[in-house]
């Protein structure tokens, strides 16, 4: 097996249970917002918002749009959809942003680690310098990291907007390898996100742990290594 000397990890969906954390904050929203006279469902709202904030994190990890944006329109669409609106009204907007401020409130109390995630990444950091790399926004990511217990276990964490790159832009696994002085052929990424982890570790030439979870996924999608639970990557590393 090869012999790496430096772990590049992403945090969400990866380490911390984003999915989970961002589904209840949403059923609170929901109903905290009487968002039920608009959609038939939580189920249905979720499906719209999930829908359109995957497009915009494939958009922000391009850098083109920036986190504003991003985090005021997940939240604006599904209404303006729903009510078939060509644009928003002011008090709408202001619900939009209302909406976005406590969601990375709620985001924050429903964290919780992936399974397995305590252990495997102190057995990691028993052996190689960890490095988180993040697209998510800071003020929420730091709480995160704080709250795990696994704050210690980090050489380095590095978030996106901090250093104003993105993933899956090459930039900012070229400055995971700067701060860890390793070359790309010494570095190995895991994560979750094809698009994101994978893609960007591949462009920076770095080998990548693509953790599937079992998902289908389309035969051209390929990683150095991949996983269906992140205590597999304890079996290659």
């Amino acid at each position: 097996m090869k012999q790496y000397k430096a772990i590049l990890i992403d945090w969400d969906q990866t380490i911390g249970d984003w999915e989970t954390a961002e589904y209840n904050a949403l059923r609170d929203l929901y109903a905290n917002h009487y968002l039920q006279e608009w959609f038939d469902s939580f189920e249905q709202y979720f499906a719209i918002y999930k829908e359109r904030n995957t497009a915009l994190w494939l958009q922000y990890g391009n850098g083109e749009i920036c986190k504003e944006y991003l985090h005021r329109e997940r939240f604006l669409y599904p209404l303006l959809h729903i009510l078939n609106l060509p644009f928003a009204p002011q008090p709408m907007i202001a619900l939009a942003d209302t909406m976005g401020t406590e969601f990375l409130a709620l985001t924050n109390h429903y964290f919780c680690l992936m399974p397995d995630a305590k252990e495997v990444v102190t057995r990691l950091a028993d052996k190689y310098p960890l490095t988180i790399v993040s697209n998510g926004f800071g003020e929420v990511q730091y709480y995160k990291i704080q709250h795990s217990e696994l704050q210690s276990c980090f050489r380095h964490i590095i978030i996106s907007e901090e250093i104003g790159i993105n993933k899956p832009q090459p930039g900012i696994y070229l400055e995971a390898l700067r701060r860890n002085g390793v070359a790309p052929d010494e570095a190995v990424m895991i994560g979750d996100s094809f698009s994101s982890d994978i893609q960007g570790a591949q462009s920076a030439g770095i080998d990548q742990i693509w953790i599937t979870y079992g998902h289908p996924h389309p035969d051209e999608q390929t990683a150095t290594y991949e996983v269906t639970a992140l205590a597999d990557v304890l079996n290659i590393l």
